[in-house]
């Protein structure tokens, strides 16, 4: 299990931003989606891109690269040319600090 790793304070990533952090050799997408926060893997399970730099869509991320989407919830690949999820991971704000872990291996 890995500790909470601190992201970014809440007001440096507003509505609409992400910033993606390395936990352990793996990088995830932080995304503020409407005030909402959510943690996903950084990477399209289509062929390897990056996801972090997708537009958001309410709590969806649009993969830069062909345009596949993913659920921010769920990891859920939505359309071609995805099929398979990718991994989502607990984010949390505590004392005003947004944090997220990668808790796969608990």
């Amino acid at each position: 299990m890995s500790d909470w790793v601190d992201v970014a304070r809440c007001e440096d990533l507003p509505p609409g931003n992400r910033k993606v952090v390395a936990i352990d050799d793996v990088a995830i997408a932080v995304v503020n989606a409407n005030g909402r926060w959510y943690a996903i893997q950084d990477v399209c399970s289509h062929d390897g891109a990056p996801l972090g730099d997708g537009r958001i869509d309410g709590e969806q991320i649009v993969c830069p690269r062909h345009g596949a989407r993913f659920c921010l919830r769920t990891g859920a690949a939505l359309c071609p040319p995805a099929y398979e999820p990718v991994a989502v991971f607990p984010v949390r704000v505590h004392e005003g600090v947004v944090q997220v872990r990668d808790d796969r291996d608990d």
